[in-house]
């Protein structure tokens, strides 16, 4: 299994990748790492990765085009991965992309509740991405490139990066020949709130996917209607 973290802080995962069950099964070649550093994909001269929001608002969102880049490129790190450890020929390697078991995973508090049936799920994919939002969270356009939102609880934590070691440690241990089957079936598990509304910082257009005009007529009280209509109430 391939797992790709997308995070604006790659070296708080370094020590986790490292210890106990998951850097055993990462010596064993069981389960491959990969950290996809979000600041390497930042465009001008000043490189920011985030901004103000539009409608105003708290905090600063990250920007939806680095984020891309960034998940586009742990795409291309494992296919040149599957390429590099691949003897077939061309036709062979090119048969397997149309095979991949890949799933985009984004934290997000807004997403469904992670489960152990989820992290069952999860470990038979062949490369999982996990993407982390941190500040205000990333441009809500993000969601059009990712396949699934999943929260590891209604609480707020400062970014995503906790809940994507959570994912990690939980998905690792059940991946095929890391812990024997007998332990594996050992391990089972037999308030309502609002969600913020989604946010959008520039660029204004992004691949045809537009900035909701109420947030740009300066109209408060459009805005803040707006704003209360978008939101999610949970049970």
């Amino acid at each position: 299994m391939f797992i790709s973290t997308v995070t604006l802080f790659p070296k708080i995962f370094k020590d986790i990748f490292s210890y106990s069950i998951i850097g055993r099964a990462q010596k064993r070649g069981l389960v491959n790492f990969y950290l996809i550093d979000i600041r390497d994909f930042a465009i001008g001269s000043y490189k920011t990765v985030d901004d103000k929001p539009y409608g105003g608002g708290k905090g600063m969102i990250i920007k939806v085009d680095v984020v891309h880049k960034a998940i586009m490129q742990a795409k291309i790190n494992y296919r040149e991965h599957l390429k590099q450890n691949n003897k077939s020929s061309v036709n062979c390697q090119l048969k397997i992309n149309y095979r991949i078991k890949e799933k985009i995973i984004l934290m997000d508090p807004k997403g469904k509740t992670y489960s152990q049936k989820k992290a069952f799920e999860l470990s038979k994919l062949d490369h999982l991405i996990l993407v982390c939002g941190h500040y205000e969270g990333i441009d809500a356009r993000i969601n059009k490139y990712i396949d699934e939102s999943i929260s590891i609880g209604d609480y707020i934590l400062t970014g995503g990066e906790i809940p994507a070691m959570v994912i990690v440690d939980s998905v690792c241990r059940l991946v095929s020949g890391v812990l024997s089957e007998e332990a594996i079936k050992n391990e089972s598990f037999s308030t309502s709130f609002t969600h913020e509304e989604p946010q959008f910082t520039r660029p204004y257009e992004y691949e045809k996917m537009k900035v909701p005009e109420v947030l740009l007529s300066g109209n408060h009280q459009k805005i803040t209607i707006w704003k209360k209509k978008k939101q999610k109430k949970i049970n």
